[in-house]
């Protein structure tokens, strides 16, 4: 079910990578987000590292939150998201596997969602 986006809905979006240079795959990532039509990157989190949890053995994450304001959808600005990490070089590989980027819609104003794909908000936010 599509939903009518809210002007300027406000979202949270995580990111992290464990792969490559990991600072710089963050960095990439939020100028990739602030290029895409209907995203306003507002502020970001400090970028802090994380033990991964869960699937194989792998390398920290680094990780940042970003608070965004937006007039696309919540589906739209997941897709925006996983447009962003094709951009990157994302490869779903493996579930719970190593990455070099990975966004989540963590949140998106105060909707919830549950659908295939999309779960506002996220589980374990």
């Amino acid at each position: 079910m599509s939903r009518k986006a809210p002007v300027n809905a406000r979202a949270y979006l995580g990111l992290g990578s464990n792969l490559g240079d990991r600072l710089a795959n963050l960095q990439r990532v939020v100028d990739t987000l602030a290029a895409q039509p209907g995203v306003r990157v507002l502020r970001s989190s400090r970028v802090y590292e994380t033990e991964p949890v869960g699937g194989p053995s792998q390398p920290e994450y680094l990780n940042a939150i970003l608070e965004i304001e937006t007039n696309l959808s919540p589906r739209d600005l997941l897709d925006a998201c996983l447009s962003a990490e094709a951009t990157l070089g994302r490869v779903r590989a493996e579930r719970w596997g190593p990455r070099a980027i990975d966004v989540d819609v963590l949140t998106y104003d105060h909707i919830e969602i549950d659908e295939p794909g999309l779960s506002i908000p996220h589980p374990g936010s």
